[in-house]
């Protein structure tokens, strides 16, 4: 059963040494991320489940310890999900979703509970995604989920999608359904419009939505904002 949830972005520039110069722009967030993941530990979980968004065809489970790196941003830095060894023989590393993840781990000393990771696809029907999410929850008595994923990119003409008169509406209800932990709201997201507008979170957050259907949590939105013209938002659900 769901017992806690956090929902964090996921951009690389989360990590000091890739935004380098430009680090202290994401302080808040950095913070209001350790606050989330916080929540998490204090639900005391049997198992933390990471969810992020790997690309258009997803790409599975990961295991504890699982490796990634920022080298293909520039930074020769190496994370692993969760503490402990690392996973032995792994076929493949963490998509960056799940490297942020993993880094975010690690700055706040995650010791609560085991961490499994899951990459799923963007393209991800909403139905695939609750039905992951319900299959979630029903791995152990008491589940945490750190949930990872951007809102927009077209919030603006220098957004890697441009401007997009839809994305500030767009943005403004999901942080509407986050604060509020609205399950109906998130299950219910246009996968077409998310698409359009590349909110990268949208699979995840239904993924939660699925999670979160056996559950009556209280949510609250730690932090709001759009800097590079990409929605980030931060939540809390206990």
């Amino acid at each position: 059963m769901l017992v806690a949830a956090a929902v964090c972005p996921c951009p690389p520039l989360l990590v000091p040494e890739v935004a380098s110069g430009a680090a202290h722009e994401l302080d808040s967030a950095r913070s209001a991320c350790t606050d989330a993941i916080g929540v998490l530990a204090a639900a005391r979980p049997d198992l933390l489940v990471v969810v992020g968004p790997a690309g258009p065809e997803g790409d599975g489970p990961h295991p504890q310890g699982a490796r990634g790196s920022f080298r293909d941003f520039g930074v020769d830095l190496d994370v692993s999900l969760g503490p402990g060894p690392e996973a032995s023989a792994p076929d493949r590393e963490l998509p960056p979703s799940l490297a942020v993840a993993g880094w975010l781990l690690g700055r706040t000393g995650w010791s609560a509970a085991p961490v499994e990771g899951l990459g799923v696809g963007e393209t991800l029907t909403a139905e695939r995604c609750v039905q992951t999410g319900r299959e979630l929850a029903a791995r152990a008595d008491r589940v945490a989920l750190l949930v990872m994923g951007d809102a927009s990119a077209c919030r603006t003409v220098k957004a890697p999608g441009y401007l997009d008169e839809r994305a500030a509406g767009f943005d403004a209800e999901i942080a509407r359904a986050l604060a509020t932990a609205d399950v109906a709201a998130l299950r219910a997201l246009d996968e077409n419009l998310a698409r359009e507008l590349k909110a990268a979170g949208r699979a995840p957050w239904q993924v939660l939505a699925g999670a979160a259907e056996s559950a009556t949590p209280s949510g609250e939105l730690l932090h709001e904002d759009a800097p590079y013209g990409v929605g980030y938002l931060v939540a809390a659900w206990s």
